[in-house]
């Protein structure tokens, strides 16, 4: 591989952007990628992955090329080198890699491997709390699998289409894609490629889903007639599946803090053909106690480390804080404690998270269901997705059904 300057100015930018002034990295890459029109999809690929892979292993990176935060320019660039020699591609002869140790930066590479805070690239707080939760063999084969690219994975949108037919429309346009077995709705590419520029996506046909998250909606037995509220709605992917899962029939309501997620989400439902989604902004707690003892289903998908989706959001292991885990933790009990109410005696409610820590799921549905308010309730199962078992994002998701008041 030849790399070309422009390139790699446009990786310096977005790094410099990312790591000094804290900036998200998908934002940042998403801006990258506007620069300059005659970039071609082999440009902006390696824009985005080279970005990508050096936000990943920033620790790793920093500790071989011995630089320190905050990165000035000269730093980014050594980190650069450091990217492309373990690579094995060819530094070109500018001022910005001259002298640099190419042996020694392999040496160091062999070196800190071994250590596993250093080859995962992860601060040392979150080693010793994934250790702590999940033990030691478990935590270092799922750090390994949360630092590999992730698969992009459509759910299609049966509303519209089948799984076959969307299958065959993308084969067409030389997108080739594969079934997953135990995902129903699931195509994963065999190649990454822009999908968002298909005819297929405009028209509708799928979203792009992790295998994972698609069976959140499945496991809350949604069925076409019923009221559905979705409590933690957000821009609305697993709205959407609930609504194709409901045939278009009956009403999901999708609840959020936020009002230009739920933009994104009837822009979305539009697209999808979707017409029995009802949005409703969060901005008191007369919005949610209209709901008590109204819903048949309930979903909480509930704010979290997101730890269990650092494969897509590789600078979310630098921005995550101590401090962050026990506000979100107290956060995620206090939804479970009045999101509850909502469910009708008979009804079901699922808690999820995109997070593989103990004490973000298993242990708040325990506490839940020790509570006065969780007493009506009971588990009727729990699935724990673990990234190195199964090759996709990291997730947890309970169903409980309310027994009583």
């Amino acid at each position: 591989m030849r790399l070309h300057r422009n390139l790699c100015f446009a990786v310096i930018d977005g790094l410099t952007q990312i790591f000094n002034d804290d900036q998200y990295a998908d934002k940042v890459i998403q801006q990258l990628l506007k620069r300059d029109k005659r970039w071609g999809a082999r440009d902006r690929a390696f824009v985005a992955e080279t970005t990508y892979d050096i936000v990943r292993w920033k620790r790793l990176y920093a500790a071989i090329a011995e630089v320190k935060t905050p990165f000035d320019r000269d730093n980014l660039w050594r980190m650069f080198a450091v990217w492309a020699t373990l690579k094995g591609i060819a530094l070109p002869n500018w001022n910005y890699f001259e002298h640099t140790p190419t042996r020694k930066i392999k040496g160091r590479f062999d070196e800190l491997s071994k250590i596993r805070k250093f080859r995962e690239s992860i601060p040392d707080w979150l080693d010793n709390l994934g250790q702590a939760e999940l033990g030691d063999a478990i935590w270092t084969q799922e750090m390994a699998a949360l630092n590999e690219q992730a698969d992009v994975i459509l759910r299609v949108n049966t509303l519209k289409t089948t799984k076959e037919k969307l299958q065959s429309e993308l084969f067409d346009i030389d997108i080739e894609t594969e079934f997953l077995k135990g995902y129903s709705q699931a195509l994963k590419l065999k190649e990454r490629t822009n999908v968002f520029a298909t005819e297929t996506f405009k028209k509708g046909w799928f979203e792009v889903q992790d295998a994972s998250s698609q069976l959140v909606a499945e496991l809350l037995n949604v069925q076409p007639g019923m009221r559905v509220v979705d409590a933690c709605a957000g821009a609305g992917g697993k709205t959407l599946h609930m609504a194709a899962l409901m045939e278009n029939k009956g009403q999901i309501i999708a609840l959020d803090l936020y009002v230009n997620k739920l933009n994104e989400l009837k822009r979305r439902a539009k697209r999808n053909g979707v017409h029995n989604v009802e949005t409703r902004v969060i901005d008191s707690t007369k919005v949610i106690k209209k709901l008590y003892d109204k819903a048949d289903r309930v979903l909480i998908d509930a704010p979290c480390s997101g730890l269990g989706v650092l494969r897509r959001n590789p600078d979310a292991k630098w921005k995550l804080r101590p401090e962050f885990l026990d506000t979100i933790r107290n956060t995620q009990q206090d939804l479970f404690q009045q999101y509850s109410r909502m469910v009708k005696i008979g009804g079901q409610m699922v808690y999820a998270t995109c997070s593989v820590l103990p004490s973000e799921n298993k242990d708040q549905v325990e506490t839940f269901l020790a509570s006065e308010q969780g007493k009506g309730f009971k588990l009727i199962q729990e699935k724990n997705i673990l990234a190195h078992q199964t090759g996709f994002d990291g997730f947890y998701m309970a169903l409980l059904e309310r027994k009583s008041k």
